[in-house]
């Protein structure tokens, strides 16, 4: 398993400081919120791909429907090339919705309606794949149309740069678009429920799903987010290890809302230095 760390939208210097206290520690990645205005994401991960050497990065994570994928390609391009292929490209749908309580889409006019929402982001899909050949693509879709488009610079990393997509377990049409990238983001939606945790059960039976439907042509990571206390290791390798030993391949620990950080500068930096929580 691999440990990243998950950040707010923050100014870029200071995300960059935390992300060299990342390395240091030895996390394995570095995320942060990619919000509609405010600090811009994309920007700050530059900071955050010439300030350090090893760790990976992206952010946690990208609505496609509210961008255009030949500028995501471009900025995700450009970031592989000034980090040397670290980048990392996380998507879903986004907190939208008109009664969404967290939702910057509906105060500035952004598609809410999750279907259309859906559609754009695999459209997107197909796009970002299709620039990334550096062959010449055109592509014909319900919202995209392009015409005889040759991408360059390709990215770093072949044949793409990572992509890692939400996937509401046990809805086939979601984890459908998750098995065409290269990592899932799961959530647990049974039929007519809402949102629950997933459990280490439900994790070795989405490894045994992704197992028997995808066939690699790249890696395919289940990356999980949550909160682990820094200073009781024991308590730490208590959550992650069973999810560790069920199949997932990444933890992304969430510091900004954990009560080592109380959602300050300094906590977050805190549980930053305090590293990883430990598998054995």
């Amino acid at each position: 398993m691999k440990f990243g760390v998950t950040f707010p939208d923050m100014d870029p210097r200071t995300l960059a400081e935390l992300a060299r206290d990342a390395e240091d520690a030895g996390w394995d990645g570095v995320f942060v919120w990619d919000l509609a205005y405010g600090w811009d994401a994309w920007v700050s991960l530059a900071a955050v791909a010439l300030g350090t050497e090893r760790i990976r990065f992206g952010t946690m994570l990208t609505p496609l429907s509210r961008r255009r994928p030949w500028k995501v390609a471009s900025e995700l391009a450009t970031l592989d090339h000034l980090s040397n292929g670290r980048a990392i490209l996380p998507v879903g749908l986004g907190a939208a919705g008109p009664d969404h309580p967290n939702s910057q889409f509906n105060k500035i006019g952004e598609e809410t309606d999750r279907r259309v929402r859906a559609r754009l982001l695999d459209e997107s899909l197909d796009i970002l794949e299709g620039l990334w050949r550096g062959e010449p693509f055109s592509y014909d879709g319900e919202h995209y149309h392009l015409r005889d488009v040759t991408f360059a610079p390709v990215p770093v990393q072949r044949p793409r740069v990572p992509i890692w997509a939400v996937g509401a377990w046990p809805r086939m049409k979601s984890l459908r678009r998750a098995l065409r990238c290269d990592g899932v983001l799961p959530i647990k939606m049974p039929p007519g429920t809402g949102q629950m945790p997933m459990a280490p059960d439900d994790i070795r039976e989405l490894a045994a799903f992704v197992a028997a439907n995808r066939t690699p042509p790249t890696p395919f990571e289940i990356v999980l987010e949550g909160e682990t206390p820094g200073d009781d290791p024991a308590a730490a390798r208590a959550i992650v290890a069973p999810m560790a030993a069920a199949g997932a391949t990444w933890w992304l620990e969430n510091v900004w809302a954990t009560p080592e950080t109380r959602g300050g500068v300094e906590g977050m930096r805190e549980r930053v230095r305090q590293g990883p929580p430990p598998l054995s």
